[in-house]
C-alpha cells in the first residue's frame, strides 16, 4: 500500500492518522445540535461541510480546484482534487479509513496533528454528520492509482468500499442527497450557495471554485488572486472609497497566519468581518478584539504625533475610527478553539496578542508612508465623534424630556393595554388614513398603531445625530423602548412583534425598503431576535354575489377567477386595492391584522454581508449599481404598479 508523505513535516496522511472519538447514533435524533437547524440554513449547512473538507486540503497545500454540483434529482456532488481520503484498513477499527470518516463521529484526520496543520473542520464531525443526514451518500476516492467507491444510505454503508477503475491523479467526489425525513425543504438555493463560495474562494487566494446547477445550466466559477483584497473591494464596490488601493498587512507568528485588508468609505456605516480558518466568525472573538484595539491606537497615536489631534483634545474612540470601514481579518493558526459547533465565536487567547501586534506594526508604518490617506481617515473620524457627541446630547434631552413628561409615548402611538411584550404586536402603518381604520379595526389588547406620515429618513445617507432629529423616527424609538444606537437595548423591547404594513405599491415597497436600511442599521439586534415582521395585505377583493373573497397576488387571482366562473352565476367583480386606506377597519382586521387568518413574513438575516452591500446598493448613492440590481432582479418583482 501506498502511503503519502508530507514532505513540510515529514508525517504522513494515511489510515493511522484518523482517530476515531465516539460513535453517530445521535445526529438524526438530534440534528440541531450539529448543524444549527432543520430548515433551509441547516441544509445548506450540509453543503459547507463537505466544503470544508475540500478546503483544508487546499489550505494544507494540496488542492487547487474545487466543484460543487447541484443536480437536477436534488443531490448536490462536492469534488476536489486533493490527496483523496485514505481507503487503507484503519488500525483500530478494521474497517476502510474513508467508511470511518464517513461514519464515525469525531473522525477525521484533523485531530492530534498528523492530518493537518491548520484545519476549519475543528470538531471532525462534518462529512460524517452529512452521511447521517441524508438518504443516500456516494463517495468515490482517486488515490493509489485506483478509482474506490462506496454508498451509504442514511449513514449505513450498503456497499463495501470497491477499487472499480484505474485512476490518474488524486482526489475525492461526494455525492449526497438530503433526507427529506429531517429537513423541512430539501431544495438548495443556487444563490445561497453561490455567495459561500465566492467567500471561500476571496478567503484562499488563488484557489478556483466552481458552482453549477444542473436544471439550469448556471454556472459560477470564483478564483482571485488578489484574496482578501478583492474581497474588500467587492464589499466596496458600490460606495465611494477614501483610499483607492486596500491597506494590506500580513505576517505570521507562532504558527498563525495573519492577513487583513481594510479600506474606507465616505458612508457611516461599519462593516468588519472576521475568519478563522476559514470559518466566518461573525460573533469576534479574540483576534477581532486583538484587531479592533490596535486600529485604534495605531489611528489615535498617528493623530497626535500629525497634529491632528491637540494635546487637551480627547482620544477617538474606537466607533469613531471604524465609521466608513471595511475590513477582512483571516487568521489560519493551528489548534483554533470556537464557542460550539456552530464556530462562531474564536476563543483562543494568545491570538489576539498575536494580531494586535501584527496589526499595530504594520499600520502604524502604512500611515507613516500614506500621510494624505492617514490625514483623511483621522478627519473622518473627527467628524464621526462630533456627530457622536450631539447624538449622545439628543439622547440626553430625548430621556429629560420624557422623564418630565407624564407620558414617555408618542402621542401619535394608540397603544395596546397589554403589558406582556410577548403577546404584543406594534403595526408601524404608512398613513395616517390606513392608521385611522388600523386602530378602528385592532384587537385593542394585544395590538397597537403607530401612523407614520410620509417616507421616513433614509439613514443610509445621515449620522445618528441628524437620524435623531427626525421626527417619525424619533417616534418608533419612542414607542419601542429599546433605545438606539449605544443605548439599545433589546430586553427593553416594548413589542415583540413589529410589523411594517404599507400599502402594496411602489412607494409602499420603497418606505418598507427605508424602514428595513434603518432597523438593520441601528436596531439589527431586533432582526436577529425575530422581532421584525412584513404584513401582507390582499392585492385585490373578488365580489360574487354576496361572496367576497381576498387574493394576494396575480396568479391567485387568475385561478381564483377560473373556480368562480367554472361555477356559473353572475360574473365576477374585482376590485384592485391601491392603498390600504382603501380598506375600511373590518377588512383590514380580517385580511392583514387578525392572527387566526393574517399573513405575515418574518424579516430574517441570513447573510450579513450580503445584508449590508444590497442595503449600500439600494439607499446609497451611486445610480448605476443601483440600476443593475433592478434589471438583474426585475423578473422577481411579485407585484409592480402600472401606468396607464
Amino acid at each position: 500500500m501506498l502511503r503519502e508523505t508530507d514532505e513540510r513535516n515529514g508525517q504522513s496522511y494515511d489510515a493511522s492518522q484518523i482517530q476515531v472519538l465516539e460513535g453517530l447514533e445521535a445526529v438524526r435524533k438530534r440534528p440541531s445540535m450539529y448543524i444549527g437547524s432543520t430548515s433551509a440554513k441547516g441544509l445548506h449547512h450540509l453543503i459547507y461541510e463537505v466544503v470544508d473538507n475540500a478546503i483544508d486540503e487546499a489550505l494544507a497545500g494540496y488542492c487547487t480546484s474545487i466543484g460543487v454540483v447541484l443536480h437536477a434529482d436534488a443531490s448536490c456532488s462536492v469534488t476536489d482534487n486533493g490527496r483523496g481520503i485514505p481507503v487503507d484498513l484503519h488500525p483500530k477499527t478494521g474497517r476502510p479509513a474513508v467508511e470511518v470518516a464517513l461514519t464515525v463521529l469525531h473522525a477525521g484526520g484533523k485531530f492530534g496533528g498528523g492530518g493537518y496543520k491548520v484545519s476549519g473542520g475543528l470538531h471532525g464531525v462534518g462529512v460524517s454528520v452529512v452521511n447521517a443526514l441524508s438518504e443516500w451518500l456516494e463517495v468515490e476516492v482517486k488515490r493509489d492509482a485506483g478509482l474506490y467507491v462506496q454508498r451509504y444510505e442514511r449513514g449505513r454503508p450498503t456497499t463495501d468500499v470497491r477499487r472499480v477503475a484505474s485512476a490518474v491523479g488524486t482526489g475525492t467526489r461526494v455525492r449526497f442527497k438530503p433526507d427529506p425525513q429531517i429537513f423541512e425543504t430539501v431544495e438548495f438555493s443556487y444563490d445561497t450557495v453561490c455567495q459561500r463560495l465566492r467567500e471561500l474562494a476571496f478567503l484562499n487566494k488563488g484557489l478556483q471554485i466552481t458552482l453549477t446547477e444542473e436544471r439550469t445550466q448556471a454556472q459560477n466559477v470564483f478564483q482571485y488572486e488578489g484574496g482578501i483584497v478583492s474581497f474588500v473591494q467587492h464589499l466596496n464596490k458600490n460606495r465611494d472609497v477614501i483610499n483607492a488601493t486596500p491597506i494590506y498587512l500580513e505576517s505570521e507568528r507562532d504558527q498563525t497566519r495573519v492577513e487583513v485588508a481594510l479600506q474606507y468609505n465616505d458612508g457611516y456605516a461599519e462593516g468588519i468581518y472576521s475568519f478563522a480558518n476559514t470559518i466566518w466568525t461573525h460573533e469576534g472573538g479574540t483576534h477581532e478584539a486583538g484587531f479592533k484595539s490596535a486600529l485604534t491606537r495605531a489611528i489615535n497615536d498617528y493623530a497626535r504625533r500629525a497634529n491632528l489631534l491637540k494635546e487637551n483634545e480627547s482620544g477617538l474612540s474606537g466607533e469613531d475610527i471604524r465609521e466608513g470601514l471595511v475590513a477582512i481579518l483571516n487568521v489560519k493558526l493551528p489548534d483554533p478553539q470556537f464557542e460550539g459547533q456552530t464556530k462562531t465565536k474564536l476563543n483562543n487567547s494568545e491570538t489576539r496578542g498575536i494580531v494586535e501586534t501584527v496589526v499595530g506594526e504594520g499600520l502604524s508604518i502604512h500611515l507613516e508612508e500614506n500621510p494624505g490617506i492617514a490625514k483623511r481617515v483621522v478627519e473622518k473620524a473627527v467628524l464621526a465623534a462630533r456627530a457622536r457627541e450631539a447624538a449622545r446630547k439628543a439622547r440626553e434631552l430625548t430621556r429629560r424630556k420624557n422623564a418630565l413628561e407624564v407620558s414617555a409615548l408618542p402621542g401619535k402611538l394608540t397603544d395596546c393595554s397589554s403589558r406582556d411584550p410577548a403577546e404584543s404586536e406594534v403595526f408601524l402603518v404608512e398613513g395616517d388614513s390606513a392608521g385611522g381604520s388600523a386602530k378602528q379595526g385592532r384587537d385593542r389588547r394585544i395590538q397597537a398603531i403607530l401612523p407614520l406620515r410620509g417616507k421616513p429618513l433614509n439613514v443610509e445617507k445621515a449620522r445618528l445625530d441628524k437620524i435623531l432629529t427626525h421626527e417619525e423616527i424619533r417616534a418608533i424609538i419612542t414607542a419601542l423602548g429599546t433605545g438606539v444606537g449605544e443605548d439599545f437595548d433589546g430586553s427593553r423591547a416594548r413589542y415583540q412583534k413589529i410589523v411594517l404594513m404599507s400599502d402594496a405599491d411602489v412607494d409602499g415597497a420603497h418606505i418598507r425598503t427605508l424602514l428595513l436600511t434603518f432597523f438593520y442599521r441601528y436596531m439589527r439586534p431586533l432582526i436577529d431576535l425575530g422581532y421584525v415582521y412584513i404584513a401582507q395585505p390582499p392585492l385585490y377583493k373578488i365580489a360574487k354575489g354576496k361572496q367576497d373573497r381576498y387574493v394576494y397576488s396575480d396568479q391567485e387571482l387568475e385561478r381564483t377567477l377560473r373556480e368562480l366562473e367554472a361555477q356559473g352565476g353572475p360574473k365576477p367583480e374585482v376590485q384592485r386595492y391601491k392603498g390600504l386606506g382603501e380598506m375600511n377597519a373590518e377588512q383590514l382586521w380580517e385580511t392583514t391584522m387578525n392572527p387566526a387568518r393574517r399573513t405575515l413574513l418574518r424579516v430574517t438575516l441570513d447573510d450579513a454581508m450580503e445584508a449590508d452591500r444590497i442595503f449600500s446598493t439600494l439607499m446609497g448613492d451611486k445610480v448605476e449599481p443601483r440600476r443593475e440590481f433592478i434589471e438583474q432582479h426585475a423578473h422577481l418583482v411579485r407585484n409592480l404598479d402600472t401606468v396607464g
